[in-house]
């Protein structure tokens, strides 16, 4: 019997490799496909203009038929596209530290955040690492990737990406109640962008979603609560497979 296909999609200015200690988890029971997305790790630079759509046509074609498509961040984002446009493909959808339907203050911060990645990338890329793992127990090893990854990136690329991952949880919003596979939304408690009441926001946006808030953990949830994630998804497709 073969097993389960997951797909996981990464978030803005990161690569497969975030997902290493999730996948560490679940490939002793799941068939894991991990891709960059365009602009990011292996892929050439985005173009400016580029959209969600773009994103998502970008990385349909890694996504079997029946997958559990998972996305983080950005990635949720092009998750929930892939879901709404290619619905045959998904069999669950699981958004991970996602935004959605930002208020106008949650809007003003991210294109703020925009705003000092175009004038000062380096300072940027120290504002995210805080944001993402100050107070963590997270060895440093691993932030020191994080920050690897995040310098690597070509500059225009990563913007023309942030501009999307800024502005298209608005052009979701009118049609994430015509998704109509089981879906889950999971974040750490402590998120300061994804927060919390963003993923209740999206579990009642959508119309079968389960919202679950991981306690005492920040934006970069797989890589620091791994053995947390992994079993929420993996509870959560496990109840999906018995129905």
């Amino acid at each position: 019997m073969s097993r389960p296909t997951i797909v996981l999609l990464h978030g803005v200015g990161l690569d497969h490799t975030m997902w290493e200690p999730s996948v560490a988890l679940l490939t002793d029971r799941f068939t894991v496909i991990a891709p960059d997305l365009p602009g990011h790790g292996t892929r050439p630079p985005v173009n400016d203009g580029v959209t969600l759509a773009d994103l998502a046509e970008g990385i349909v074609g890694e996504i079997p038929a029946g997958s559990h498509l998972v996305g983080f961040s950005l990635g949720a984002l092009v998750a929930q596209h892939v879901a709404l446009h290619r619905p045959e493909l998904p069999a669950t959808l699981t958004s991970v530290s996602s935004v959605c339907r930002r208020t106008a203050e949650e809007r003003a911060s991210v294109l703020a955040r925009l705003r000092t990645a175009e004038a000062d990338f380096p300072a940027s890329t120290a504002a995210s690492l805080k944001r993402w793992y100050a107070g963590t127990d997270v060895a440093p090893d691993r932030v020191a990737d994080t920050k690897a990854t995040l310098r690597a990136n070509d500059v225009r690329s990563f913007l023309n990406c942030y501009r999307v991952f800024a502005t298209a949880d608005a052009e979701l919003a009118p049609d994430l109640g015509t998704i109509g596979i089981r879906a889950l939304a999971v974040t750490g408690e402590n998120d300061p962008g994804s927060t919390p009441e963003m993923t209740l926001r999206l579990a009642s946006a959508l119309p079968d979603c389960r919202a679950v808030v991981i306690p005492r953990a920040r934006h970069m949830l797989p890589v620091e609560r791994p053995e947390a994630f992994v079993d929420s998804l993996t509870t959560f497709i496990g109840e999906c497979a018995h129905v």
